[in-house]
């Protein structure tokens, strides 16, 4: 049987993991120095050595910069997820409070609640909606029983709506502010510049004749300015909006989708004075400029007579 020779491996590694131990330890000493010259020492082997192994350092610079571009893009997904689970929980409530909006309104609306001292009421259901190509109306379930006269303005619980336009025992037709038959004159305010709203057949209609176009700007409110006497004044009708073919339109405030009540506002006419004789009565609705009484009291005409001596 063969002998096996002598093991001259094990001597050796514990001499060079001796030898290791003990360069490291030096260098770790060595570093660990407070030493000008120490100093300068350990910066130049780092200037001789250190550029040299960029080589060895450039994957794991690599790798840290992709780890790091990782956890960033992960930091903004976390976010764009929590900001889109904000969005949802905003658009949640925007539309609660939109349906809380209206049906107070409705419910105003059914109380009578005046918008101003001179108008008064009277609520409606809406029929059905006879909306056409060539024609926007509605029919309300109140008629000329109720009182309704044609010409009076009608709202929703937000906005104008439009006026009547026909006027049965039990039913009356709204004309809508969209239809293509309507034009009413507006106030853009705060700017106070007048113009002339016209329906379209769209949800958004038509601003002509602005005074100063350049004193307007998307986001104003439209209000009725009661010219003409087609609608009172200060009812709010929408907001101004930019279209896409550079034309100012009206936003509507009234939601035009869901008209399930309206309100028909009584027109008062004016109170006529029955001693003319003190005050002067207003003109009828059909005259245009001053006038003067027919006969002046009997004490105005013995004052503004001349005398015998006024001619001597």
């Amino acid at each position: 049987m063969a002998r096996k020779g002598p093991d001259f491996a094990s001597p050796v590694r514990r001499i060079l993991v001796s030898l290791l131990v003990i360069v490291l330890l030096a260098a770790f000493l060595f570093w660990k120095i407070d030493s000008p010259r120490a100093e300068r020492m350990r910066a130049a082997f780092v200037d001789r050595f250190v550029p040299g192994f960029e080589w060895v350092l450039l994957p794991l610079t690599k790798v840290s910069n992709m780890v790091a571009g990782y956890q960033s893009y992960a930091r903004l997904y976390d976010q764009n997820q929590e900001l889109r689970r904000e969005l949802q929980k905003m658009s949640a409530w925007k539309e609660a409070a939109v349906q809380l909006e209206q049906e107070n309104a409705k419910l105003l609306a059914q109380n009578n609640v005046r918008i101003d001292p001179a108008l008064t009421s009277v609520s409606g259901v809406v029929l059905t909606d006879s909306g056409t190509a060539f024609r926007q109306s509605v029919l309300l379930n109140v008629g000329a029983r109720d009182g309704i006269v044609d010409g009076w303005a009608t709202m929703d619980g937000l906005g104008l709506v439009g006026r009547i336009s026909g006027v049965g025992e039990t039913t009356s037709r709204v004309m809508l502010l969209t239809d293509p038959s309507s034009r009413i004159p507006v106030i853009i305010q705060p700017s106070g510049q007048r113009a002339l709203m016209g329906g379209d057949n769209t949800s958004l209609p038509v601003l002509d004749f602005i005074e100063s176009p350049e004193n307007v700007r998307p986001g104003d409110r439209v209000v009725s300015s009661g010219d003409g006497g087609v609608f009172p004044p200060g009812l709010l009708i929408g907001q101004l909006a930019m279209a896409t073919d550079g034309r100012l339109r009206v936003r509507m405030a009234a939601d035009y989708g869901r008209l399930e009540f309206l309100r028909v506002l009584r027109s008062h006419p004016a109170e006529q004075l029955a001693d003319s004789g003190r005050l002067i009565p207003p003109p009828p609705p059909e005259f245009v400029g001053p006038r003067m009484p027919d006969r002046l009291p009997e004490a105005a005409q013995t004052e503004g007579a001349p005398t015998d001596s006024g001619r001597q």
